[in-house]
């Protein structure tokens, strides 16, 4: 296997830094890509986290499996990015210097954005490498997501390993164009985008969930043998879901929580104004699941304050 111009044999771990984007002040900064061979052939599969830079929780989640070592194979190979989008974390920013989302200019341009060419050189030189990978997410600014695995419909092999990964829930979503899911996928690699918690937090009950997947996901392929530490929780299967969304400006409050179901007619929240004088509270209209839920106490007219699935 040969990466950057770096070639690594079977039984061997290698850390080897990506440095292609620079800030303006032509510092350089440098991506770390923790490699490592089994002393057998096998599959490849790469753990990632961070390609927006204030999702923490999933750069958490391949940070312990690094720092637990359980990214050492017996058989095949595991690439670990913990934190791919370094520029945004630094800032705690979703986007790239150049204010781009990296998600959204897959498979990337050696001619040109800034975070164009940073997903070019990761598509041309990891990529073809893979065949499984597990993208680590989370919600978005105050948005927190239940822990759950988000796959297209219609493959049964992704559908095997999203079951295998046993999340709380698996949710069919199709994936836009130009990100790093859909341009993975057009190559033949076999991916799972995990969605838990929220940007600039760290929940340990999906950090937890995020490790025990991908150890569940390594066992399956073959890469290492985690027989006496496997999960065999099933996950819900949500086929479509939809938004609710704020009627009012205001105060907002919630009466459920992320991860719980919901029956019909149960209220979700209210929203009022800071000054006593107007209150309004909203029920479910039919029976699901909460997704995701914000978690800010203010929002604004149109804000999306429950994300809710439906089996």
């Amino acid at each position: 296997m040969k990466i950057l111009n770096r070639k690594i044999g079977l039984g061997e771990s290698v850390q080897i830094k990506m440095d292609f984007a620079r800030l303006n002040t032509r510092s350089k900064i440098e991506v770390p890509i923790i490699v490592e061979r089994g002393k057998k052939e096998g599959p490849c599969i790469l753990l990632i986290g961070g390609l927006h830079g204030d999702e923490t929780n999933g750069v958490e989640i391949v940070r312990q499996i690094v720092a637990k070592g359980l990214n050492k194979p017996e058989a095949g190979t595991v690439i670990c990015i913990p934190l791919l989008n370094v520029f945004g974390f630094i800032n705690q920013t979703r986007a790239f210097p150049d204010g781009r989302d990296l998600n959204r200019v897959f498979p990337g341009s050696n001619t040109g954005s800034l975070a164009s060419r940073f997903a070019y050189h990761l598509m041309k030189e990891v990529i073809p490498h893979i065949d499984f990978c597990i993208d680590y997410h989370t919600g978005g600014a105050q948005r927190f997501n239940y822990s759950q695995i988000r796959i297209d419909e219609g493959c049964e092999e992704t559908f095997k390993l999203a079951k295998i990964f046993a999340s709380p829930y698996i949710v069919y979503s199709k994936s836009p164009e130009r990100t790093f899911r859909k341009s993975i996928t057009k190559l033949g690699k076999k991916v799972l985008l995990f969605e838990g918690g929220k940007s600039l937090n760290l929940d340990k009950n999906v950090t937890k969930s995020g490790i025990q997947g991908a150890i569940n996901v390594m066992h399956h392929i073959g890469v290492r043998n985690f027989s006496s530490q496997i999960s065999h929780e099933k996950s819900v299967v949500i086929t479509s879901s939809k938004w609710i969304r704020a009627k009012h400006s205001g105060m907002f409050r919630s009466s459920v929580s992320a991860g719980q179901k919901v029956e019909r007619g149960i209220k979700l929240g209210s929203i009022s104004d800071p000054f006593g004088d107007f209150e309004s509270s909203f029920k479910n209209s039919q029976e699901g699941y909460i997704l995701n839920s914000n978690h800010s106490p203010v929002v604004n007219q149109g804000d999306a304050l429950f994300h809710i699935g439906f089996e």
